[in-house]
């Protein structure tokens, strides 16, 4: 039922909205929401009783009741990549990115409102995972591209039924369309930087690594970003695990050198990032030179004794080069964290300390980094 669904608060000015009829952004400062929700420590959190997919964690996600959406998303391994570092394989998601855990909830949520119509902006994995289960979901989808996104991208978001808007220009042109069509009535804007429910599904990403861990947490998450969904939902478990009596972890995030302004921010000390020149990475998926959430990606950093790494395109590519060597072949992008924390990194940032990291999107969407 939709008086079950929480609401939206501005992180920045208190703002708050019915999710039923609320604008897509905040409509005092137009920056993100985020989420009216917290769960409760004292609740049972045992997922091995729960359905095989990221729904086991119900309990500690905004969604409450009987959930219609899913494809037996999460679940997906640890795997050892040294002595003390696991990669957790992510591109074994269904649409082959960690993307499904945000657009699981966003399609569900969607759902219990009953739009005429989703939208949703992207380039890549986060329209082919919108596609997907709004097609799962029975909800029509219509997703604005960049021009220039490759057609084996654009073919597999058209093979789920959405509809593809190619949009003159680059990315941000393509999210300026979108957000303009999500202000027109019977619109569902379903986008995983300003809806704070991708973030709640994100966090199942540490959920599941506390879960791996049989109670606990890694001394050091290290999470590639670029809007910074994933390391915002890390740390929103992280805070919720500590509630519970769990250590949390030191966040590290990773840039690529080229398109960097959360490390730039994060090294010179602001609070917020100043906009970066957007100039070509094989990190193609984390470069984005102006981030919404860029104010509490850097909070969150801080907060938790993490820092901000930078690896150069001649890392990223031998990094790629060495897990597939290892047998796992993934997008450029999600190569990031193991050219910032593997042997190939020109210092030992972890300095002994157990980390995980994701493999987030598999190689077969993306151009190789040969």
């Amino acid at each position: 039922m939709t008086h079950a669904i929480p609401g939206y608060v501005c992180p920045d000015d208190g703002t708050r909205a019915d999710v039923r009829t609320a604008p897509w952004c905040c409509p005092v400062c137009g920056g993100p929401w985020d989420l009216d929700f917290a769960p409760d420590p004292a609740s049972s959190l045992d997922p091995a009783s729960g359905p095989n997919s990221l729904w086991r964690f119900g309990s500690a996600l905004p969604l409450p009741g009987a959930f219609s959406v899913t494809m037996s998303e999460g679940n997906t391994p640890l795997l050892p990549l040294g002595e003390r570092i696991h990669a957790k394989l992510d591109f074994l998601m269904p649409t082959l990115s960690f993307k499904d855990r945000g657009a699981v909830m966003l399609a569900e949520v969607a759902r219990r409102l009953g739009p005429e119509r989703v939208v949703a902006d992207s380039s890549g994995n986060a329209g082919t995972a919108v596609a997907a289960y709004c097609a799962r979901a029975g909800l029509s989808c219509e997703v604005f591209v960049p021009e220039g996104t490759s057609a084996r991208k654009t073919g597999r978001m058209r093979a789920h039924g959405a509809a593809v808007r190619v949009v003159p220009g680059g990315r941000e042109a393509a999210a300026a369309a979108a957000r303009a069509e999500a202000d027109l009535p019977g619109v569902f804007y379903a986008s995983h930087v300003y809806n704070p429910y991708f973030l709640h599904g994100t966090k199942t990403f540490a959920y599941e690594v506390w879960e791996e861990l049989g109670g606990r947490l890694p001394e050091v998450l290290v999470l590639p970003v670029g809007n910074g969904t994933l390391l915002l939902g890390a740390a929103l478990a992280a805070q919720e695990l500590a509630r519970r009596g769990v250590r949390p972890p030191a966040l590290f995030a990773v840039q690529a050198e080229a398109v960097s302004p959360l490390a730039a921010a994060f090294a010179a000390g602001a609070e917020d990032a100043d906009p970066a020149e957007q100039r070509p990475t094989l990190a193609e998926g984390i470069a984005i030179p102006a981030p919404p959430r860029a104010r509490q990606i850097l909070a969150a950093v801080r907060k938790s004794g993490g820092t901000f790494l930078t690896v150069s395109e001649e890392a990223l590519a031998a990094a790629h080069r060495d897990l597939a060597g290892r047998g796992l072949f993934v997008e450029p992008t999600a190569a990031a964290c193991w050219a910032a924390v593997g042997p190939a990194a020109p210092s030992d940032p972890l300095q002994g300390r157990t980390a995980v990291l994701p493999l987030c999107g598999a190689g077969l969407p993306a151009p190789t980094a040969a």
